[in-house]
């Protein structure tokens, strides 16, 4: 294995490009792929961005959720094609090319030719290709580019052609006349789910406007309440609620005569007789206001009328009305007098808003065009007369406005219907109304002639379809998206524009015969033409002879292109080619098996992909489905570009590497459908809590390796992992475990899709890793406890190093290749990238028992560090005893046996005392909680309650031995009651002598009082704390062997002498090696580093660091040359100037001996160590002492 450095000189994004730099060296997605293709096929769809942007964080969010699980599904057992895909049709590019060309109409895309337009609209569809790939391919996922899929290819748009077919021959396609939500930025209708994905708060004027009644004897008028007067030179009928009672009254002021609902009498104007009295038909101004404001038409206000200002002429039902005639406002369609310009009714009219009548203009509103076709006002067909053109302007029908923008209009309609004398009462109004979600401007609803696909014949089946998919998170399922099922309504998926998928129907001049094509095969045989691109400046010109002779003329396609969305939606056939390629694939695999997208793709691709599949096949599109929320700023805003408020990705990717991105985002909310406000130190956090502890131990592992290949006997290869598994030591059976623990967690959240859950275990892991098992394991890893003992240890944390690699591969895909490329020298036979191994599997039993203790340990820790800085007694200062009190036997025999050493050395505790009687140190009582059982107990709470806070020590007892208890007939388990353990203090005793800290669980007392016999392990962890400082200080690695002497200032230095000869093995435990007198230093020693302390326990000394230096027993190698010390001198020249390293592992060879046979004009002697020299003067010194029996 290779040395590794430290983890601030460790850069993780340079680290990350050396590995790209590796995968593309070996291809290894490519060879992953080739490894698996004879695994079982695992599906996953993904969803075509648009080219013509670049990506950003919600784009890298989704990209690192499909990378994670199909990485995951790859590595148990899968093969798993992944191709990217690329939207390139629709509005987006259309909208570029009219913005960049200065283009305003359809007029202008015609005199340019559609064949040039379209040709500006594919030169900028992979503008951005080159930029995505390379974020992408950055963010660490793998997904095959070369291969990818275009919605603009042939073959993608022949598949498209036999879905729209195939749902023709299904009866679920027709055509017809449907109000739509119309951009007249991009001049065409949009789906119902793009129409709700932009509101916006404005400002809209309201009027009420009068329509006298034809023949009334009071001349009375119809009131109507409108927020669209551009609407009102189309209106056809007025429309009330049957059901509702409406009054005829007349001013008392003006003489003025209206009819309204009863209930919004109070919206009328309030008029005031001036001297001189007001005209009929005066004006009132309505104030500025909220829509539910005091005063606004749409409250049940009272405020702008009473019942004094009118006197009540008639009162009559809403049925009544019906059929009654009025004068129209404009005479625009004086051609529909016959039919139009009556009264009709329908529940849509309500009186929650208005005056309980409402004018309606069928071509521009759902329910006018509904009620009006019911109602034979209008009659499906062409002569539905729509007076406003694609791009939002008055036609010529409407004369005096024509070629106005409707918006615009506005105030001169009101202007106009003002001096008619039909303006009761204007004002305006702050709503939501929705925005064209790429131009920005209001959309307009407008009747529009368009191909529909039937989904309302399909809902039943829909929402069974939506209950056999499983969703994460699964309210999104259940809510937002079943709700859209439920209201679904008939799908307009043509688009009267020109880059797009043409429709595949062709009609005759009469209409009356039909074709539509499902493949290029029976266009070219029904037309004879040769079709090689099916974009509309290639096909419009082809023409079909009619069936019914030449008398018929020919058939011709119609204008009409692919709603963009219908594509994206026909991407599980149209990526492969279906069914003209890969049908056995298909249909052996569908539904697919996993989709991912943003959670507005609920009313987007989720919806497309379920409507299509559950209209083709009845089935869904997809069996599992993750759905994350939106990525903000860190403000909570909307990333903004303009606003600057978000970091670039590259920036990030270049700080901090794209792994840590990966788990900031995969550990966030936002993968559970919630909003994240991203935060770039968020991201830092998870390299400082995650990768760099992670590393730590990772490179203490390498470097202890490498150590002991050093010291030991030879090459470093790991103890198999079925023989570690038999290990006497507590914390490798508990790591062994734990680790299993990690797989099985992992498995079984990744197996349901819950990716937020497994970052917070594995950091859970992570830190059990470094700070228990390393930690406490030191000495052993260190080599200290024997070199077998250490061979276990090291191999232990090298297999738990390499399956938790292997387990967190799908999420972090650099860093594990790092670990791995290093680990894999001493696995013989490891595959080549950890991308090609398996998912761990679970080996082995795993100890629940011991984990369970272990995490207790820590707890008890935990409890006692807080009661040590409570009263400022550091870890420094030994203390006598610790009592644990638990009721689980089990447990304490643990922690008094097997654990027992780690908890007195970590806390510097003398004596650990166990005891399971709860109460000898502690008082229980019993609280409700009310938080769990307050819903479900309702008005018993009161009493249970009473009851529970009642209960007595031994019936706390008996509550938690049973688990549950019955209180007022409620069944209680240990959920719902707390149980409190307040600590009772022994008579004669203080809080400065005794405290106690406890968790609800576990009890931990500690005895605070000072102990004289504990002073000299209290100066010994002084010492030892600062040799530990001087070498860090210093900037040595805890890997690094160096000597510590020690010297003496005090002039009386018997207590200090006394300390270290009791606490020698302690100290020699704590730092590795003996701790010497000064006066051992060689003169040809190497110092590193000298500090003095004053005032350590009233005692003052100098610490001295050195590497280790041979020292010669002279007289022995004078024996060795009979007593020619010149030769002496030689060899022990000689030997300083080897390498130490090098001569140690000579004198390993040789079993403690070399033969020195190469120094000029001397002879040849053999040289045995610890005899003639001694490698180290800790050696030395420790062969004194053995010699003289200390």
């Amino acid at each position: 294995m290779e040395e590794v450095c430290e983890g601030k000189d460790y850069s993780f994004p340079k680290q990350e490009e050396s590995i790209l730099e590796f995968w593309d060296k070996i291809n290894a997605f490519e060879t992953q792929l080739k490894l698996t293709e004879h695994l079982p096929e695992y599906i996953f769809y993904d969803g075509p961005p648009f080219a013509t942007g670049l990506p950003h964080y919600g784009h890298i969010l989704t990209g690192t959720i499909k990378d994670v699980v199909t990485r995951y599904q790859t590595m148990t057992g899968h093969h798993v094609t992944r191709r990217f895909g690329w939207d390139c049709h629709g509005v987006p590019v259309e909208h570029e090319i009219d913005t960049k060309l200065g283009i305003r109409s359809k007029s202008d895309v015609l005199a340019m030719g559609i064949g040039n337009y379209n040709e500006e609209c594919r030169s900028i569809v992979t503008r951005y290709v080159g930029e995505w790939e390379k974020i992408v391919k950055r963010t660490g996922r793998w997904i095959d580019f070369k291969n990818d899929y275009k919605t603009m290819d042939l073959k993608y748009m022949e598949s498209v052609w036999w879905v729209f077919a195939k749902l023709y021959e299904k009866g679920l396609v027709y055509r017809g006349f449907k109000v739509m939500p119309y951009s007249t930025g991009l001049k065409t209708p949009l789906s119902n789910f793009e129409a709700n994905l932009n509101y916006k708060e404005v400002p809209d004027p309201e009027i009420m406007v009068s329509f006298p009644v034809v023949g009334d004897p009071h001349n009375a008028s119809f009131v109507a309440w409108t927020t669209t007067p551009w609407t009102l030179p189309s209106n056809l009928a007025l429309c009330v609620n049957a059901n509702l009672v409406y009054v005829k009254v007349r001013s008392k002021s003006t003489g003025s005569t209206y009819v309204v609902a009863e209930s919004r009498m109070s919206q009328l104007p309030k008029e005031k007789v001036k001297a001189g009295g007001i005209p009929n038909g005066s004006v009132v101004e309505m104030t500025n206001s909220k829509s539910n404001s005091k005063g606004s038409s749409t409250g049940k206000s009272k405020t702008s009328s009473d019942d004094s200002s009118y006197e009540l002429l008639e009162k009559v039902p809403g049925s009544s009305l019906v059929g009654w005639k009025y004068v129209p406002l404009f005479e625009y369609f004086e051609e529909f007098s016959d039919v139009a310009f009556r009264v009709v009714a329908d529940n849509y009219v309500t009186d929650d808003s208005g005056t309980g009548i409402v004018h309606c203009a069928p071509a521009f509103g759902e329910d006018d065009y509904r009620v009006c076709l019911e109602n034979q006002i209008i009659k499906k067909g062409a002569d539905l007369i729509v007076a406003v053109d694609d791009d939002g302007c008055f036609t010529e029908k409407v004369s005096g406005f024509k070629g106005r923008y409707v918006k615009d209009a506005d105030k001169d309609i009101i202007s106009a219907v003002k001096e008619k004398g039909r303006l009761v009462k204007q004002g305006s109004f702050t709503h939501s109304y929705p925005f064209c979600w790429r131009s920005d401007t209001p959309l307009i609803y407008r009747a529009v002639p368009s191909w529909f696909v039937a989904v309302e014949k399909l809902k039943d089946q829909l929402l069974e379809n939506n209950k056999q998919t499983y969703w994460v998170p699964d309210f999104v399922k259940e809510k937002r998206f079943h709700n859209w099922l439920e209201n679904a309504r008939d799908w307009a998926v043509s688009r009267s524009r020109f880059w797009g998928t043409p429709l595949p129907v062709w009609i005759s001049e009469d209409g009356e015969e039909k074709e539509v094509m499902d493949s290029i095969e029976k266009l070219e045989e029904l037309s004879g033409e040769k079709v090689t691109d099916l974009h509309r400046h290639k096909i419009d010109h082809i023409t079909i002879k009619s069936k019914r002779g030449p008398n018929f003329g020919v058939l011709r396609r119609v204008d009409d292109v692919f709603d963009c969305w219908f594509e994206s939606g026909s991407m599980p056939y149209a990526y492969i080619h279906y069914p003209f390629e890969n049908a056995e694939l298909f249909e052996s695999n569908f539904p697919g098996h996993f989709v991912a997208e943003g959670l507005d793709q609920t009313r987007g691709w989720f919806y497309t992909l379920m409507v299509l599949s559950t209209g083709l096949f009845g089935k869904p599109a997809f069996r599992n489905l993750i759905c994350n929320g939106l990525v903000l700023a860190e403000d909570g805003k909307k990333m903004s570009k303009r606003l600057k408020n978000y970091p670039s990705p590259s920036e990030v990717l270049n700080d901090y590497g794209a792994d840590a991105l990966r788990l900031y985002l995969t550990s966030s909310p936002v993968v559970r459908a919630e909003p994240l406000r991203f935060r770039k130190d968020g991201v830092y956090g998870v390299v400082k809590d995650v990768f760099l502890p992670w590393y730590n131990a990772y490179r203490f592992l390498v470097q202890n390796i490498k150590r002991l290949e050093i010291e030991g006997s030879g090459p470093y290869i790991p103890v198999a992992q079925r023989t570690l598994e038999n290990s006497c030591n507590v914390l490798d059976q508990w790591i062994n475990s734990a680790t299993q623990s990690l797989v099985h967690f992992v498995r079984q959240e990744m197996d349901a899709y819950r990716l937020y859950t497994v970052v917070p275990y594995l950091l859970k892991f992570l830190d059990n890793l470094t700070n228990v098992y390393v930690r406490f394991n030191r000495k052993r890893l260190k080599g200290r406890t024997g070199e077998d003992d250490c061979r276990t240890a090291l191999s232990t944390l090298y297999h738990v190093l390499l399956t938790s690699c292997k387990a967190m591969a799908p999420f972090t895909p650099f860093f594990t290749e790092v670990l791995y490329q290093n680990l894999r020298k001493v696995y013989p036979g490891a595959p080549e990238s950890i991308h090609h191994c398996s998912f761990p599997q679970e080996e082995g039993k795993r100890e629940e028992r011991i984990e369970q203790s272990v995490s207790r340990m820590m707890t008890i820790i935990d409890l006692a560090r807080n009661i040590r800085e409570r009263h400022n007694k550091p870890l420094k200062t030994p203390l006598r005893e610790m009592v644990v009190v638990h009721p689980d036997k089990d447990f304490l025999d643990d922690i008094a046996g097997k654990l027992r050493e780690y908890v007195l050395e970590e806390l510097n505790i003398r004596l650990l005392v166990p005891c399971n009687d709860p109460l000898k140190y502690a008082s229980l009582r019993a609280e409700p909680d009310f938080s769990a059982l307050g819903k479900r107990l309702g008005k018993s709470m009161g009493v249970v309650a009473k009851e529970v806070k009642a209960m007595s020590q031994e019936d706390i007892l008996a509550f938690e031995r049973n688990g549950e208890v019955t209180i007022a007939t409620n069944s209680l388990r240990l959920t719902d009651i707390k149980v409190i353990r307040e600590f009772k203090r022994p008579d004669n005793m203080t809080e400065k002598d005794i405290d106690a800290a406890g968790d609800g669980d576990v009890l931990v007392v500690m005895d605070l009082r000072p102990d004289e016999s504990l002073f000299e392990a209290g100066v010994a962890r002084e010492v030892v704390n600062r040799i530990q400082k001087l070498r860090k200080k210093t900037g040595l690695e805890p890997t690094d062997v160096v000597e510590v002497y020690f010297k003496l200032l005090d002039k009386d230095v018997s207590t200090l002498q006394q300390v270290l000869d009791s606490q020698e093995h302690y100290i020699r435990d704590a730092i590795g090696s003996s701790l010497l007198g000064h006066e051992l230093v060689p003169p040809h020693a190497v110092i590193l580093s000298e500090e003095t302390f004053h005032g350590i326990s009233n005692l003052s000394f100098t610490i001295t660091l050195a590497r280790t230096a041979l020292v010669f027993d002279f007289d022995a190698m004078l024996k060795l040359y009979e007593g020619h010390s010149k030769f002496a001198q030689g060899l022990q020249v000689y030997l300083l100037s080897r390498d130490s390293c090098n001569l140690k592992s000579e004198f390993q060879a040789g079993n403690g001996k070399i033969r020195v046979d190469c120094l000029e004009n001397q002879p040849a002697v053999e040289v045995v160590l610890g005899e003639h020299v001694f490698l180290s003067v800790g050696d030395y010194y420790l062969s004194t002492r053995t010699a003289v029996g200390c």
